[in-house]
């Protein structure tokens, strides 16, 4: 069965240009525009979760870290790779990040669509060689 990823982002040019980078690769993709609308699909009965969500940060009403706030605390999306998807790049969000436990941190600005996909895959099938690897503008991965 192919990954099922959920990718949380408001710009909707975005939101359907990485939708399509990982349908195109057989990728089952949910996308939701906002923090609450992700929260609403995790939170039905009976939903299968997603293997990875890729989670925009500076979003309308509920942001990234609003909605990670959520999940940790609800235990939602339990054995779902998160992986962190914005234009935030200071290491005070990446810290942030890491203290809500993401899987991966991707800065947009850094990083061709294909380059998402690569590392959304490799964090989601176990690859990363360290639990918080990003792509961060050229930084080192921590």
């Amino acid at each position: 069965m192919a990954s099922r990823i959920y990718i949380v982002d408001d710009d909707r040019f975005l939101l359907d240009l990485y939708a399509i980078k990982f349908k195109n690769a057989g990728y089952e993709v949910t996308a939701f525009g906002s923090g609450e609308d992700l929260l609403s699909a995790l939170k039905k009965t009976g939903a299968a979760m997603p293997d990875g969500i890729l989670l925009d940060l500076i979003m309308p009403g509920m942001g990234g870290f609003g909605a990670l706030e959520v999940i940790r605390k609800e235990h939602l999306a339990k054995d779902s790779k998160i992986i962190i998807l914005s234009n935030q790049g200071q290491d005070s969000d990446i810290e942030k990040a890491k203290k809500f436990g993401v899987d991966g941190y991707i800065v947009k600005a850094s990083a061709i669509p294909s380059e998402v996909f690569t590392e959304t895959m490799r964090i989601i099938k176990g690859n990363a060689s360290t639990p918080n690897a990003s792509n961060t503008n050229g930084k080192p991965r921590s």
